[in-house]
């Protein structure tokens, strides 16, 4: 019913949340966050009962599909506990998790028998030395060890998340496409946001669009148009002869903002709209000023999403658009 759904102004129906669980990252990927992040004091951050408390609301609202996000999820304390209670609802189509993969070796097994059916494993390069420069940290084996791992553990999908940049490592997706068919993954190529101000290197030079990457994988793979959606932004196409689909994330070439489902959740309580606005309502202080009270939240996202805006303008030639980092909203 339309009284119990999020709708706003522009009659797009919200059905996909991503939950943050924390901003702490065991790496220190170069476009997410700064070497030396100074991270939320732990009081700031919303404790497991507040999340679910939050997930609560948004399943009472419509939503269906719920992405665990961070920072790196797998380092908050007791996540698994969390995930149970989403595994168990029976309204939730679909309970996913975006990871570096560092903790997978040791997790995979609980997280599948928690309920996550689906994974996206972010890998920017297969070769050690480029992985340790986009991390910071020299984990690629640590990485490919997790994949592995929740591969034996059985999900139902399991996706790479590569950020292409130009000059950096856009001459690596034909071997990542390799990699994934071979892995039976699938893969999302994602264009850079300008989110967070960064040193390590300038966006407008180094953004390589979707049509780029995908002219460069045309050269070894025949790519198949595809229907298949996980109700995020990514458009797929699958790889001939396999059962890999290879994703485009575009938000500088094609903007998807006009069928846009989700909305995001801080790991400190902030309702997020839209990544390309620093606008954010304050779901913690509603919160722990009114411990319990379901109504009063569903009744305050609904008022929230009569201000979402209708697309993000990202332009690569900006340096920075939004002041906070993609660990700080969640991924």
């Amino acid at each position: 019913m339309q009284d119990k759904a999020l709708l706003d102004p522009f009659g797009r129906r919200i059905t996909y949340l991503r939950l943050s669980v924390t901003d702490r990252c065991d790496f220190r990927c170069t476009y997410c966050m700064s070497e030396d992040m100074v991270f939320a004091p732990r009081a700031q951050i919303l404790t497991l009962e507040e999340l679910y408390s939050v997930a609560d609301a948004f399943i009472g609202l419509g939503v269906r599909r719920i992405r665990i996000t961070g920072g790196e999820p797998l380092v908050r304390r007791n996540l698994v506990d969390l995930l149970r209670r989403l595994g168990a609802r029976e309204e939730l189509e679909d309970l996913s998790i975006t990871t570096n993969g560092s903790q997978l070796a040791q997790l995979a097994g609980e997280l599948r028998a928690a309920g996550v059916s689906r994974l996206n494993v972010s890998l920017d390069s297969l070769r050690r030395e480029r992985f340790a420069a986009f991390t910071r940290r020299d984990r690629l084996d640590q990485v490919l060890a997790g994949i592995a791992a929740a591969r034996r553990a059985g999900f139902r999908r399991i996706k790479l998340n590569c950020v292409v940049q130009k000059g950096r490592n856009d001459d690596e997706v034909q071997e990542l496409v390799a990699f994934a068919v071979e892995q039976g993954l699938d893969i999302s190529f994602i264009e850079e946001m300008p989110l967070g101000s960064i040193s390590s290197h300038e966006r407008k030079v180094t953004l390589c669009t979707s049509e780029e990457v995908r002219a460069r994988l045309a050269e070894r793979f025949m790519l198949l148009p595809s229907s298949y959606r996980t109700g995020g932004p990514s458009r797929y196409w699958q790889v001939a002869g396999s059962d890999t689909r290879v994703g485009f994330i575009s938000p500088h070439s094609r903007n998807f903002c006009s069928d846009c489902n989700r909305v995001r959740v801080t790991a400190e309580g902030k309702l997020v709209l839209c990544l390309g606005h620093e606008g954010a309502l304050d779901l913690k202080s509603l919160i722990r000023r009114h411990p319990g009270d379901a109504g009063r939240l569903r009744a305050a996202l609904i008022d929230a999403l009569r201000l979402k805006p209708e697309r993000h303008h990202f332009e690569a030639d900006q340096q920075v658009q939004v002041v906070r980092f993609m660990s700080m909203t969640g991924g």
